[in-house]
């Protein structure tokens, strides 16, 4: 009897099969001894849609919303049917006495599998594999200590439940708000509050006024001291500057205080997936989405990190006896860094980051025991690795120390400010090579009660300026802070407001369309609040825990659709699309818009039902007006592709190239081209001049 093992990607199962001595490839397997491999790719299952319970939904009207089913049910994804016929076969094999779910461990790996088990009817029993990196070494592991399945049944409802409640108020919010409003508006539970944050921050931006102050600046030989009171620098009076200016001018400055700390600062914690997605924004201007994608790279296909998709920036107890084989995978790439605290003995310096409490299901980012070789990795790949690779190492360095100095001296009755910091020691800091500057501004010979001669004061003029545009480093720190989704999903949410045209990103910097911000207006305050999403993504995290209820949390979920969908239709608000240009559609003659497409900007039909597109500026194909001679326009229509000529506007049909020739088309050409206007007597001759032509 064998072991059924249902990977999430045939890269995981080719790396399963490996080490587990399957040897035997087949189209949807690959067979052992003792296991048979197989996979999904990624989602094979999925809720089915309004039109799969009832033909009428394909059309969208507002008055047929809510749609809200009895129960939710599943169907198998159109394009990755052959996948899922080839394990429901081999899921009615005799000779399998169990399965072991072999998916990503996480929340939506768990969905990918048990879904799959419930649409093949699966009876037998059911173990879970559950690790956090795909070495050799921690797959045999994981194989060695697999656990009941049913321990992991509250994640699957939490899954369960997060994808219903997005079927739920996505589906119908943007329903009710794209046929109330006649264009395609999208709404959801995660990406409303998410455009919310934006926009807010925009508004902030838009009504902010700039002020102008001043600083005031003294200097006593090379020493250069900043006007401050009670911690305030700025001054919003021209005219009380330059009265503190006059005061000082040529006086005596006596040191009335020296303030010295001696002060540290702590090694930083490992990446989680959200932090590590902040810093690759702010260094090299990865979106999330990038990073995400770069990561799961280094994961699945290098397999030199650990589980990506985690919240946690702290590690297991038991990871600590693995610590010495991390250091030594990355001792050839990193030489210079490993080789000072192998002379330790490998001690971790930084010893808070192991904490059972502080992890739920998976640990931090860190290397694995695999050996690196930087030269396998792409240049996104390396620059990654590089900050998950520097960060571990922090943890075997000690602290970063250094002194402040603060000096307050007095002269004509106003306080000036010097500061000054000195670095005692490096610390894990030599690892970024990146030290703070050693610098020395001469205030260590000062003091107390040491009278300085004023030689210099000045005013410098400044104006306020207005908050910065959101980064996605930023975005994914207001997300975070505000619970809105999952470090899985937080990338995924931000791409999808950019694709559905309601914000854009210039410099790095995200900011709302015209169309988003009409949008915010339209959408239910409720679902736009950072609160309410928050309010359920603790609840889907309280269900995962075994400590919530599932039916209750949908029961409020399907309620709460309703209230929000008869919101939409009694509102009394307008839309008017921003985008609507004069070029009217060729087919229905609507007037069309113009978005924003993967290829540049394009063309599409106002009229929902025609949804006719074109280029904005079309390629040129090299097919010739039989008119003008002028090279055709290339088009796609709904009837297929077509020329058209930009100069007398003659449209042609585009001839299907795939059409077989056949053996009487053949002999017809030849007869037609060997004796019309000496084209030649060979078959060749024949083709070249046929194809000239057109035929």
């Amino acid at each position: 009897m064998k072991s059924l093992v249902l990977a999430e990607k045939p890269s995981v199962a080719r790396d399963l099969a490996r080490v587990l001595g399957c040897t035997e490839k087949k189209k949807h397997s690959i067979e052992g001894p003792q296991f048979i491999i197989t996979w999904a790719l990624g989602h094979l299952i999925e809720l089915k849609m309004p039109e799969d319970y009832d033909k009428r939904y394909k059309t969208w009207k507002l008055e047929d919303l809510p749609i809200i089913p009895e129960k939710m049910d599943l169907k198998v994804i159109r394009q990755t049917f052959p996948q899922f016929k080839g394990i429901e076969q081999l899921a009615k094999r005799k000779d399998i006495k169990d399965l072991i779910i072999a998916t990503d461990a996480g929340r939506e790996g768990e969905l990918v599998a048990r879904w799959i088990l419930k649409k093949v009817r699966w009876k037998k029993p059911v173990k879970r594999l559950w690790i956090s990196s795909y070495t050799d070494r921690a797959i045999k592991e994981g194989f060695r200590q697999l656990k009941p399945a049913k321990q992991y049944d509250a994640l699957y409802d939490s899954a369960v439940c997060r994808a219903e409640a997005d079927w739920l108020i996505g589906l119908n919010v943007t329903r009710a708000l794209t046929t109330k409003f006649d264009d395609p508006l999208s709404a959801g539970r995660v990406q409303t509050p998410t455009l919310g944050i934006i926009i807010k921050q925009e508004k902030e931006i838009q009504s902010f006024v700039p002020k102008e102050y001043w600083t005031v600046h003294i200097q006593a030989g090379n020493l250069e001291a900043e006007w401050e009171n009670q911690g305030e620098k700025r001054i919003f009076s021209k005219e009380k500057a330059n009265a503190i200016i006059g005061k000082v001018r040529n006086k005596e400055a006596v040191v009335k205080a020296i303030d010295r700390k001696e002060k540290s600062e702590q090694q930083p914690l490992p990446y989680d997936l959200t932090e590590l997605q902040r810093d690759a924004n702010r260094r090299f201007g990865f979106s999330a989405k990038k990073t995400s994608n770069v990561l799961q790279g280094l994961y699945e296909n290098h397999k030199i990190v650990t589980y990506p998709r985690t919240d946690s920036r702290y590690l297991t107890n038991d990871l600590a006896s693995t610590m010495g084989d991390r250091l030594e995978a990355l001792r050839s790439s990193y030489k210079d860094d490993v080789q000072p605290v192998l002379k330790q003995k490998v001690k971790v310096l930084a010893s808070r980051v192991f904490n059972n409490q502080k992890v739920t299901d998976h640990h931090a980012i860190i290397p694995t025991e695999q050996p690196v070789r930087l030269s396998d990795l792409s240049q996104d790949e390396r620059k990654l690795f590089d900050l998950i690779a520097k960060r571990f190492l922090a943890l075997f360095y000690p602290a970063h120390k250094y002194e402040t100095l603060r000096v307050t001296f007095e002269t004509a009755g106003e306080t000036f400010l010097a500061k000054e910091t000195t670095v005692i020691e490096d610390g894990f800091k030599v690892l970024t090579r990146q030290q703070d500057e050693k610098n020395f501004k001469s205030l260590r010979h000062l003091k107390q009660g040491q009278t300085l001669t004023i030689t210099n004061s000045r005013l410098q003029e400044h104006m306020t300026e207005a908050p910065p545009r959101f980064t996605e480093s930023d975005l994914l720190a207001r997300m975070e802070k505000y619970g809105l989704g999952t470090p899985a999903t937080r990338a995924d949410i931000i791409e999808k407001l950019l694709s559905s045209q309601v914000i854009d990103r210039t410099n790095n910097r995200l900011f709302p369309t015209p169309k988003g911000k009409q949008l915010i207006e339209l959408v239910n305050d409720e679902l736009k609040s950072p609160e309410l999403t928050a309010k359920w993504e603790a609840e889907l995290e309280t269900i995962a825990r075994q400590k919530g209820n599932p039916e209750q949390f949908l029961q409020n979920i399907r309620k709460q659709t309703k209230r929000l969908v008869n919101e939409v239709k009694q509102s009394d608000k307008s839309y008017k699309a921003h985008n609507i240009t004069g070029t009217k559609c060729p087919e229905c003659s609507s007037l069309m818009k113009e978005i924003k497409g993967k290829d540049g900007r394009i063309l599409v039909c106002s009229n929902r039902e025609c949804n006719f597109r074109k280029r904005k500026d079309p390629k040129l194909s090299n097919r010739r007006c039989p008119q003008c001679h002028k090279k055709m326009e290339i088009h796609n229509g709904k009837a297929g592709m077509y020329f058209q000529c930009r100069s007398c506007n003659l449209v042609e049909k585009a001839e299907n190239r795939k059409k077989k020739v056949t053996k009487r088309e053949e002999r017809q050409l030849l007869k037609k081209y060997t004796n019309d206007e000496g084209f030649g007597n060979s078959m060749a001759d024949a083709l070249k001049a046929a194809l000239k032509d057109k035929k």
